[in-house]
């Protein structure tokens, strides 16, 4: 709760910065379009690329409940110098001819908060989510179902403190001033930080371990020095600790027949004493060969946040020059975004009570429906999104060439970010829950901050596509003008990108079916549904290896004496299952 708490409130900052900075730029600092969309993407890419730098401290030097509190602070006062720039006059740009406007001291000022608030936001995104995860122990199959769980009310705290942000607080910044705003941000997330730090004497908290980097360096290396030596024909002859001498919170990881030339790593050659750097154990190897397998996925899902930039940047200009009259009210621009977040509040509770226990009957796992599963369906209705986004405004442009003075309302937009709202939660969910549950125990943070690592990706990729879209476009465009150039959103060609993007999303889900169908899950395995099953409630299920199913009769037994002495036909049907 503690957690969920402090999400809820850290996010009412985070999110109404990223939704208002467009128009924040645009009108206090004197961006043209395409430059205020680029900045805040490249804000954003950057804020998530740095969720790397979070998670790998996370895993390697300190706890992750501390990586959280340092960052914070350096997003707080990040905020603060928002604020005060905001505030004072004399610290803001005057508009000129050609964009950006910002220079001198007062650019050192602007751009120095955003880098040290992506720095703050960043590292505490690569940290959080490992940090509730640890709440959990997967081997118990109550406290597992709780773990598939967290990751939807992690989304659901998300998502409740984002609704906050984009329609108070942009109410706030756009009828009392950008400054106003940005002091109430600042003040809610110094809190969610206090309430945060308030849980630690009830955290389980793990001790950061071995660098993950040098442990994957460790396989590369000594995988080429031992590229002449053959291997074994028995997988189980490469070189692996014995489970005694393992600590409880850390795991072994059985063998897979996939990067074979991996294993060469975990020849231990005769008369060589098992060192660091000399030989790596069987679930070193598999630690890189699992974060090989996660590349492709994390390459995937990049287009589909591609996607989601032009929700939070040309959208929203979409909706100020709309009809944003609700009755008497006026909607501020940059509060369009609260109609996906109102359908995942709603969506998130329906697929927790009633999907997942559905699915769970049919297909036997804790999370009812796979993690791949779950991103594929997100990715589908990003397409549809897209498609919609195109074809709404193109009927936004024939209305203000037929009547200038009766825009269309701005709830057409509720269309494309309903769909994409259920996109980003199927999608965002079920890539934290697979980072986090298919890491290895000691690079769970640095993991789930792949999550983040595709979103920035998808930002930066955001601004490549704007600008070489224009450069394109303009070669063959009549006005000699790109499809996205200039400040008259009623000249370009939005439609057209809109649509582009769909084509590509497209061809990206066909490349995600691919390589979704190949990779190969640790988690949720035949082998660990069939030891479930046995285990009576009450009891805590025995770890395993399937190495050891091979080699031994018996791979261990409760307390209760539940055990499984017919290895050939377990090993059998898990064959059958993971060909299938």
């Amino acid at each position: 709760m503690f957690i969920f708490v402090f999400t809820a409130l850290e996010n009412i900052g985070f999110v109404a910065n990223m939704t208002g900075f467009y128009l924040y730029f645009y009108l206090v600092m004197h961006f043209d379009i395409s430059g205020s969309a680029n900045t805040l993407t490249s804000f954003m890419g950057s804020t998530y690329l740095l969720s790397l730098v979070g998670g790998f401290i996370a895993d390697t030097y300190l706890s992750r409940l501390s990586t959280c509190l340092i960052f914070g602070l350096l997003e707080i006062v990040a905020m603060m110098i928002l604020t005060v720039q905001a505030h004072y006059q004399k610290f803001q740009p005057e508009p000129c001819d050609k964009s950006p406007c910002v220079n001198g001291g007062k650019a050192l000022m602007f751009y120095s908060s955003l880098c040290l608030l992506a720095l703050g936001a960043g590292g505490v995104k690569g940290a959080l989510p490992a940090l509730g995860g640890d709440q959990f122990n997967q081997k118990d199959p109550k406290e597992g179902k709780a773990l598939a769980s967290f990751f939807n009310w992690l989304l659901l705290s998300s998502t409740l403190g984002a609704t906050i942000g984009v329609t108070v607080i942009q109410w706030v910044n756009t009828n009392k001033g950008w400054d106003l705003g940005f002091f109430i941000c600042t003040i809610l997330t110094f809190a969610g930080y206090i309430v945060l730090s308030l849980g630690k004497p009830f955290y389980h908290k793990r001790a950061p371990g071995d660098s993950p980097l040098v442990r994957i360096i460790q396989v590369i290396v000594v995988a080429i020095r031992n590229r002449s030596s053959s291997l074994p024909v028995n997988p189980g002859q490469l070189y692996e600790i014995n489970d005694k001498n393992i600590a409880s919170d850390e795991e072994t990881i059985s063998h897979t027949n996939q990067f074979r030339f991996l294993d060469k790593a975990a020849i231990l050659r005769q008369g060589t004493n098992p060192e660091p750097w000399r030989v790596c154990t069987v679930t070193q190897v598999e630690e890189l060969k699992i974060l090989m397998r996660m590349l492709p996925i994390i390459a995937s899902t990049i287009l589909l946040n591609t996607c989601l930039a032009q929700l939070q940047t040309f959208s929203v200009q979409q909706g100020s020059v709309m009809n944003r009259r609700l009755g008497k009210f006026l909607v501020p621009a940059p509060s369009i975004p609260v109609i996906p977040l109102v359908f995942i509040s709603i969506l998130i509770p329906i697929y927790q009570f009633i999907f997942v226990p559905f699915a769970r009957r049919i297909t036997h796992r804790p999370s009812g429906i796979t993690h791949l599963q779950r991103v594929g369906f997100g990715l589908v209705l990003s397409i549809i999104s897209m498609a919609i986004a195109g074809v709404v405004e193109v009927k936004r442009r024939d209305q203000v060439i037929k009547d200038p003075t009766k825009p269309i309302s701005l709830f057409w937009l509720s269309f494309q970010y309903g769909v994409f709202g259920f996109a980003d939660m199927f999608t965002l969910v079920g890539l934290l829950e697979f980072y986090y549950k298919e890491a290895p125990s000691g690079m769970r943070s640095l993991s789930t901050s792949f999550a983040w690592l595709s979103q920035s990706i998808g930002y930066f990729l955001s601004s490549v596509f704007v600008e070489l879209i224009n450069s394109i476009t303009k070669r063959f465009t009549p006005s000699k003008q790109g499809w996205l150039e200039g400040i008259d959103l009623n000249k370009n060609n939005l439609n057209l990108f809109y649509w582009f993007l769909a084509v590509l999303s497209c061809l990206n889900f066909a490349n995600y079916c691919f390589w979704a169908s190949w990779y190969k899950c640790k988690s949720d395995s035949p082998l660990s549904q069939l030891l479930l099953s046995k285990v009576p409630s009450g009891s805590s299920p025995v770890p395993f290896h399937r190495k050891e199913i091979s080699m031994q009769n018996v791979v261990g037994t409760t307390e209760n004496g539940y055990g499984i002495s017919t290895p050939g036909l377990v090993e059998d049907a898990a064959e059958k299952q993971e060909e299938k």
